[in-house]
């Protein structure tokens, strides 16, 4: 079993190629940071193959396809992206442009090529990583919110393309809350709520997408925080979700 693992190198990505290197899969491992990538190979069981590569260029991230699509591969990760902090108005216009090409074109072109292989094979995963902010409005984070509804809107569509297709492939949405990983320094923003641990997000996350469940919600609070937020207009979560991100600013 083969598993592609985009942004390997820390956090979620990181714990999840330790978790299914610790299964016996074979793994390929993408991030622009060659240096740690390295340092992964000594710290896996099986040798995995790395690619170095910005997935935020369209250019590089159809190389990776084009590197892996005779790998067979059994289970895609799309794990790569950051976010930004700030009034949408103030934030950098380029940093956001290269935001919405990693967490959304990134994702979309992977999922795409990957999952008409899996469909020939009538077999395959497939685990795209979003985020709890993909359910609410997101003030101060306009941009990063908006991509990671585009990613659970995405994944949820094509899961009923496969459900009424018949087919065995599989996909899920990982929504996690705060993680502690580097997010948060990338984004320029501190958690107002205690982080979970990426370890345990990692587990959680792979036992569930084998399970085929579709939307993944690691921590009893962020279960609970998604089924109460139903109950507000969009206007009310729109002014809590502002107050909760006044309180990450650093």
């Amino acid at each position: 079993m083969k598993a592609l693992i985009t942004g390997a190198s820390s956090g979620i990505g990181y714990q999840i190629a330790l978790y299914l290197d610790s299964l016996g899969y074979e793994l390929i491992l993408v991030s622009r940071d060659k240096i740690k990538l390295q340092q992964m190979q000594s710290k896996l069981k099986k040798e995995p193959k790395i690619i170095v590569a910005d997935l935020s260029s369209e250019s590089k991230v159809k190389e990776v396809y084009v590197l892996c699509k005779n790998e067979n591969i059994d289970i895609l990760i799309n794990n790569a992206g950051f976010g930004d902090f700030g009034q949408f108005d103030e934030t950098d216009l380029t940093k956001e442009i290269e935001m919405l090409d990693l967490n959304i074109k990134a994702v979309h072109i992977l999922t795409k090529m990957f999952l008409r292989d899996m469909k020939k094979r009538d077999f395959g995963y497939i685990l795209n990583v979003a985020s709890l902010a993909a359910f609410v409005p997101g003030p101060l984070m306009a941009t990063y919110y908006s991509t990671k509804a585009y990613v659970l809107r995405l994944t949820t569509s094509i899961y009923e393309e496969l459900r009424r297709s018949h087919s065995h492939v599989v996909i899920s949405c990982l929504c996690p809350g705060p993680v502690a990983t580097n997010f948060n320094k990338v984004a320029g923003v501190s958690f107002s709520v205690k982080p979970l641990n990426s370890k345990d997000v990692a587990r959680y996350a792979i036992d569930n997408l084998l399970k085929k469940k579709l939307i993944i919600i690691p921590g009893v609070k962020m279960k609970l925080a998604n089924f109460f937020q139903r109950f507000f207009s969009t206007k009310m979560l729109a002014k809590i979700t502002y107050h909760i991100q006044k309180k990450k600013r650093k």
